[in-house]
């Protein structure tokens, strides 16, 4: 069993110290202005009384001018018969009456005066004797003091400027805990990490063999598909701490920062070992050495070698598991993917059909369901979509609901807010006039028509002119079944649907608009990507010009291009020549189909959207036969 993991990891405050500082400062100057507020309103509110001599005070009291007398200590308090007051002092070593004698006063006169005599308390002779003294020297010390913590204090900051800034997730946080269960699809990237929880459950299987776990794991995959949650799940299966921080938050501006974040790092997670350290966006930090692209990348550099050390200090038996995610494993130093280090690469795809209904039951779990909703369509209606996209539309579908006041999710809310992940929510003030409605119909009516007529495009399962993000109009088509291999054919039919809409509008009104635009940018760099990535032109031939993404050669320097100028202008002749093909294609289909596009875009214009059931129903009356599975 894993030892205990003990929160000992102290945490400081790395804000600026001065304008702490100043504040601090502020603070107890206003402290200090109310406290000596205070005290010249409490010994200045007693009534002011004038100060006589003990001569005239006997003569006074022989007069039978006094009322009372108050003796406290040395000090007199005197009250005349008209309500004046009058202070006096006698001496200490003897009482009233004797003193007053020494004046004339008989003791039958001081009788007929009221004469209380009470002792000194010793909270009036702080206050007014010794306060006013040591208040002052008091808060002089207190400043100092604070200044000096202070500066203190910024030098603590200084030396944890240093310390790692990772997230400890601890085994026994039932609420942060994550498991397999809590992760659907992905059932091969499991099946892989289920060897590194089983080593940091029981490693002494694996040595007494001679087997060496991994030291690293890396997790590649698209955005969304579910990385972190299968790093924070590994570690909740194997119910050891879990460090969790990004890769930028290694880089700051002082070269050196980033390397001691990392021995820090490293150096926590064996004193908690058994235990994950996880690095998300690891290529912040572990791109291609040797670019120079500035001082900032020295940083990057060292701390990138620092990795590299620390993982090639690792003992068979250190029990600590280092994983990674990212997105652009092609851009990773080759340090960092020999064996050794992140020597075991798990890849993360987006989800099928089934493992999209697993992952929609699993956000669904606290979601009140109508009786319609049914999640199998759900996942049919979304191809392509990441487990993050899936939690949005789940989350999405229940935002509907509660907007409309409605205690329960319907197959409506669900259904929406798949268009509204896809395309962004509804523009309903976007109003168009109706001349730029019997556009946009035409135009979508000739996506749709040329994509039900050609024999390897997908059924269109919804047509609509009503505005979503910066969308005027949509065309919702899906495959039949998913898809891992795409045929030049297929291409060849997606193109010339792109080109379904530029070819309507230029029928029906004879000119062009900027509708079109998005429609010319996918054809243009899909058939460009046909061309140089895929070899699927006869004229260049089965050569991969281009590679996906940034197309980084050697050193990490991004370049436009590896062929020469001749070869440039081959590749723009094709790339012409296949959209040209793929307009022409469109053109004569909308010329045979012109009835079924009238009657698709007229209904568009009446009804704004029209469902899958309602178009083919429309299409099947003008000789276009729909597609269907099987």
């Amino acid at each position: 069993m894993p030892k205990p993991f003990k929160k000992n990891q102290k945490r400081y405050n790395k804000g600026p110290v001065a304008p702490k500082l100043a504040g601090n400062v502020l603070v107890f100057f206003l402290v200090f202005m109310l406290l000596v507020a205070l005290y010249t309103v409490l010994s200045g509110g007693a009534k002011k009384s004038d100060v006589v001599s003990l001569s005239l005070v006997a003569s006074q009291v022989s007069d039978g001018n006094v009322k009372s007398i108050d003796v406290s200590g040395d000090k007199l308090s005197i009250t005349l018969s008209d309500g004046t007051l009058e202070t006096s002092k006698k001496e200490t070593e003897s009482g009233l009456s004797e003193t007053l004698s020494r004046y004339g006063v008989s003791p039958d006169l001081l009788k007929k005066v009221d004469v209380s005599v009470a002792s000194e308390s010793s909270a009036s002779f702080w206050l007014l004797t010794i306060l006013p003294i040591a208040l002052p020297i008091v808060f002089i010390i207190l400043f100092f003091w604070f200044v000096a913590r202070q500066v203190r204090g910024a030098g603590v900051q200084a030396l944890s400027f240093g310390q790692s800034k990772a997230k400890i997730t601890d085994p026994s946080d039932k609420n942060n805990k994550v498991t397999f269960k809590d992760v659907a699809g992905n059932k091969e990237a499991k099946i892989e990490l289920t060897e590194i929880v089983d080593f940091l459950r029981n490693p002494k299987k694996f040595l007494d063999i001679g087997a060496r776990i991994p030291k690293g794991v890396m997790l590649t995959g698209a955005p969304g598909t579910g990385k972190t949650l299968l790093a924070r799940a590994v570690a909740g299966e194997a119910n050891v701490p879990f460090f969790h921080l990004s890769g930028s938050e290694f880089v700051e501006m002082f070269v050196g920062v980033g390397a001691s974040r990392v021995r820090d790092l490293f150096q926590m997670a064996k004193r908690a070992a058994p235990a994950i350290v996880f690095i998300d966006e690891i290529d912040a930090v572990g791109r291609v050495r040797g670019g120079g692209m500035g001082g900032g990348n020295d940083e990057r550099e060292q701390t990138l070698n620092q990795i590299l050390v620390e993982m090639d200090g690792f003992e068979p038996n250190e029990k600590v598991i280092v994983m990674a995610a990212t997105n652009r494993g092609d851009v990773l130093d080759p340090a960092l993917l020999r064996p050794g280090r992140f020597d075991r690469r798990v890849m993360l795809d987006l989800p099928d059909r089934a493992d999209r209904e697993e992952i929609l039951n699993i956000h669904s779990r606290e979601k009140p369901f109508a009786e319609d909703v049914n999640l199998k369509v759900i996942a049919e209606r979304t191809p392509g979509f990441s487990g993050a996209d899936l939690y949005s539309l789940m989350n999405e579908g229940a935002i509907l609901a509660a907007r409309e006041d409605r205690k329960k999710v319907s197959q409506f809310d669900l259904i929406r807010s798949i268009e509204k992940v896809m395309l962004g929510p509804e523009r309903k003030s976007h109003l168009l006039s109706l001349e730029e409605k019997r556009i946009v119909a035409y135009h979508e009516a000739g996506h749709a028509i040329v994509g039900s007529v050609l024999p390897e495009s997908d059924p269109v399962h919804k047509v609509s002119i009503v505005s979503r993000g910066r969308a005027g109009g949509y065309t919702l088509s899906l495959p039949l079944e998913e898809k891992r291999l795409e045929s030049r054919q297929s291409f060849y039919d997606d193109l010339a649907g792109l080109f379904g809409g530029y070819v309507a509008e230029k029928m029906v009104i004879g000119d062009i608009t900027t509708g079109p635009s998005n429609d010319l940018q996918v054809a243009t760099n899909l058939a460009r990507a046909m061309v140089t990535r895929w070899g699927m032109s006869d004229a260049i031939g089965p050569v991969a010009l281009e590679n996906d993404g940034g197309r980084l050669i050697g050193g990490g320097m991004p370049v436009e291009h590896g062929y020469s100028e001749n070869m440039s202008k081959e590749i723009d002749a094709e790339v012409k020549r296949i959209l040209e093909e793929a307009r022409t294609r469109a053109e004569e289909t909308l010329t045979k189909h012109r009835s079924a596009l009238d009657a698709v875009a007229n209904k568009l214009i009446e009804v704004e959207t029209l469902e899958q059931p309602e178009y083919e129903e429309i299409i099947k009356m003008h000789g276009i036969v729909p597609k269907k599975k099987g």
